[in-house]
């Protein structure tokens, strides 16, 4: 290559390196770090469950349309031929010479063309009832999705929080397994020089692999954590998800009976058993409508003949109509609509007396909620200040150990003192957010 094409070589290669390194996401995936607020937008947006009972109001909205078209008139058409062995005829008196025996009235080829157009007037109002039953239909569709976001918006947080909690396992392994590692050098500085025994430092090996273990468990905890959170919001299982931490305190105070006020004006399930119950108000008066005649109006257009294109002949006419209006009424069947009424008010009364259960069990949910968020406040403080004292216990005991004032025992056991500390106050932490989480949902609301 000559030394001109090797400058130019060498200049796009500069150029695109200059892209790789000051534009990092040429090179790698950004890792997006979501907020919950985010994290259950997204998963408004996405969730797969979601997205199908959205397609409920759909559905529901087409079987109102269906109900609103039985109020309008319906045009059918037929066609049709009827062959016979032999000419239709009448037998007439003999009046005359040329007229005696039988007389053909028809031929034996006939076709006919039939255009109807149907319009109920009155069917004993269960028309209005199927169609405000539709209505009713719409509406308890758009409570049912509205249900579900509530449900999913709890879940979003429950795999967010246990991202969380996940991490924190991990960073706790982690320092759990740096300061045994520690220790662990201090032992065999120890045993190197004879200070200590050999079963001592093979100790203090064996509790850092028993660390080591546990930061394996609290990893692939994190990334299990992930996939859920990963599923939820419909995102490829395997991304590399972050979360902001916001898995700390806030004092929060909740008065029981303005929440539960809050729940039982706000909870779906309430208004779901509510529109159960007007559904069951139609439903009476549907089945109370075979109580009633049925009377509608009926035209037809006929074309008949003899041939295809039904142009009549001598027998029959080409073009007729004929308009009816005709009345149906059932008036014997057993007691079969009384029972059928009957069944619909015992459905009503087992609607409200599931609302009766339904407002109990909400609050006892609101109950429950409460409880649990205060036992979580409670538990917070005393946690934290076992951290402290965890901390420092742990530092006593390693400065003990460095001037042999004390085992390699006291300071194995100081450091698991410390893990579990750690532990159960990241447990609080989690527990008391998710415990906001949970209360949310008893009042309606996330």
């Amino acid at each position: 290559m000559n030394p001109r094409g090797q400058i130019i070589g060498i200049a796009i290669v500069s150029f695109f390196c200059f892209l790789y390194v000051s534009f990092p996401a040429f090179a790698e995936n950004k890792t997006e770090v979501y907020t919950l607020d985010q994290s259950i937008k997204e998963a408004f947006s996405n969730n797969w469950s979601l997205k199908a009972k959205s397609e409920e109001i759909t559905k529901s909205e087409q079987v109102k349309n269906q109900a609103r078209a039985d109020f309008l008139p319906k045009l059918s058409t037929s066609y049709g031929y009827n062959h016979l062995s032999k000419p239709p005829t009448m037998s007439v008196p003999a009046l005359a010479p040329l007229i005696t025996g039988r007389v053909p009235v028809g031929t034996k080829d006939n076709y006919q063309w039939k255009a109807t157009v149907t319009q109920p007037l009155f069917t004993g109002f269960a028309l209005i009832s199927a169609y405000d039953l539709a209505r009713l239909g719409i509406d308890q569709s758009r409570l049912q999705l509205e249900l579900e976001r509530l449900d999913l918006a709890l879940q979003v947080k429950q795999t967010y929080f246990g991202i969380l909690k996940a991490d924190k396992g991990v960073d706790v392994a982690e320092k759990a397994v740096a300061s045994l590692g520690s220790h662990v050098k201090v032992a065999q500085g120890f045993y190197d020089v004879g200070m200590i025994p050999v079963n001592e430092l093979l100790k203090a090996e064996v509790e850092l692999a028993n660390a080591r273990h546990g930061l394996i468990r609290a990893q692939n905890n994190a990334r299990l954590a992930r996939a859920s959170f990963n599923t939820i919001l419909s995102k490829p299982i395997d991304s590399s998800t972050q979360v902001k931490d916001i898995l700390v305190y806030k004092p929060v105070g909740y008065e029981f009976q303005e929440s539960l006020r809050k729940a039982l004006k706000n909870r779906p399930e309430i208004k779901v058993i509510d529109l159960a119950i007007l559904q069951a108000d139609q439903q009476i008066r549907l089945a109370k409508s075979k109580n009633y005649p049925e009377v509608a109006f009926t035209y037809n257009y006929i074309k008949e003949g003899d041939t295809l294109d039904v142009s009549g002949n001598e027998y029959v006419y080409a073009n007729q109509w004929e308009a009816t209006v005709g009345l149906k009424w059932t008036l014997f069947e057993w007691g079969k609509t009384h029972y059928a009424v009957k069944e619909k008010k015992s459905l009503k009364k087992q609607l409200s007396a599931q609302k009766n259960s339904l407002e109990d069990s909400i609050r006892l949910d609101v109950k429950n909620a409460l409880l649990d968020l205060e036992l979580a406040r409670k538990d917070i403080p005393p946690t934290k200040k076992a951290v402290e004292q965890a901390e420092e216990n742990l530092r006593v005991s390693e400065e003990r150990y460095k001037v042999q004032a004390t085992t390699s025992t006291e300071v194995l056991d100081a450091q698991t003192l410390l893990t579990q500390a750690r532990t159960n106050y990241y447990d609080a932490l989690y527990n008391h957010n998710l415990a906001k989480a949970r209360f949310k949902r008893a009042i309606g609301g996330y």
